[in-house]
């Protein structure tokens, strides 16, 4: 896999086919090469285009925690240094918020003809009062660990909790990317929504527990021109749960 540095990070990418550019932005933890079904389908009709975002893969983790914005610029900066002037982006889950941020916008680094959106994140998720009562027990636990009698008889008592109440990939992450991971997530998008002015395909799995159905549903009620396709039965990695449909379904929309 090629590599190029961007804001002095080493960051793998792939670039196969020829033709029109698709920009492939890939979601959390889940590296260009999960997507091989859509390069492999695409690439003989586009030039598909999909780095490791820092962080992911083999690509150098940004040196401090970064936002939304942070991963915007980055896109940007990455399509400038490919000589990218026009693409359709196409973005799953952490990469759809990505694209969502880089479309707010006013300006933009190149034109986008089309977006295709895949079990997209960026709708902030509805709390309950338990999720606030983790979130401020924990953060009250890391306040009081930091007082140093507390510290000598705990030290673990921060990294046990965080095991405890943590997603699989916020476990996995270094400290960066979790710190990464928590400022992206709470960043609601929404208002980006009626700033998406270019036809827009929503493709989303029917049974989607991380980004649930209903943010598909509300993105199309609120981007200008954007339709909802929902795959029965599949789940947050739908394009490749019913790859059969979702081909058909990308062959129409990017002929």
């Amino acid at each position: 896999m090629p590599t190029i540095e961007i804001d002095a990070l080493k960051i793998e990418y792939i670039d196969e086919g020829q033709g029109d550019v698709v920009l492939l932005l890939h979601g959390w933890n889940a590296p260009a090469e999960t997507y091989r079904l859509i390069i492999d389908h695409l690439k003989t009709r586009f030039r598909v285009v999909a780095p490791n975002m820092p962080g992911c893969g083999g690509s150098e983790e940004p040196p401090e925690a970064w936002t939304v914005d942070r991963f915007a610029d980055f896109t940007a900066a990455f399509a400038g240094a490919l000589g990218i002037e026009k693409a359709t982006l196409m973005g799953h889950s952490f990469g759809g918020r990505t694209i969502l941020k880089l479309m707010s916008r006013q300006t933009r680094p190149f034109a986008v003809d089309k977006i295709v959106l895949l079990d997209a994140a960026g709708i902030k998720p509805k709390r309950t009062m338990k999720y606030y009562t983790k979130v401020y027990s924990f953060k009250a636990l890391k306040t009081i660990c930091k007082i140093p009698p507390f510290k000598q008889m705990f030290p673990n008592a921060v990294e046990n909790a965080r095991k405890k109440r943590g997603s699989a990939d916020y476990k996995q992450a270094s400290e960066v990317m979790r710190r990464t991971m928590s400022l992206c997530i709470n960043e609601d998008l929404k208002a980006a929504l009626p700033k998406v002015d270019v036809p827009t395909l929503l493709i989303w799995g029917e049974c989607d527990t991380a980004t649930p159905l209903r943010d598909g549903q509300l993105m199309e009620k609120h981007i200008p021109d954007a339709g909802l396709v929902v795959l029965k039965g599949a789940g947050h990695f739908a394009f490749a749960e019913a790859w059969g449909q979702c081909s058909r379904v990308l062959d129409v929309f990017l002929p």
